[in-house]
């Protein structure tokens, strides 16, 4: 009967040993599924911050956008964009077309003293700054 007794006292030790192995067991893995659930939610949160700063920046583009379209459909805009873009003019107003920057160049006088210096190479004008 002893042996009975010891077997069953070993059985109950070991029963108890093997239930606080599993009950740790499954702590630690709470722990981890509770430190992932931790790790989730403060990525989420970031990613809420995120979108709440674009959705502001959004807010400032709209109401940019919207500035812009009140503008371009303001009077003073199409009449300029009329005077700028089409040529057109009031009645009794003058329209003066100017050519471009090039074309006012080849009817501007040259100077012949200028012609030389610029067809002079650099080089040059430092052997003659020097010797």
């Amino acid at each position: 009967m002893k042996s009975n007794k010891r077997r069953f006292e070993n059985l109950k030790i070991f029963s108890a040993k093997f239930t606080r192995y599993i009950g740790l067991g499954v702590m630690v893995l709470l722990m981890l599924s509770l430190l992932g659930s931790i790790s989730r939610l403060k990525e989420v949160g970031s990613n809420i911050d995120k979108e709440k700063e674009r959705i502001n920046k959004l807010k400032t583009e709209q109401e940019e956008l919207r500035k812009n379209l009140e503008f371009a459909q303001s009077e003073e805009f199409i009449e300029k964009q009329l005077r700028d873009k089409l040529g057109l003019a009031k009645d009794g107003e003058i329209v003066v077309i100017l050519p471009d920057s090039e074309t006012v160049k080849k009817f501007a006088p040259r100077m012949d003293e200028e012609e030389k210096i610029l067809l002079i190479p650099n080089w040059k004008k430092w052997m003659k700054l020097f010797i």
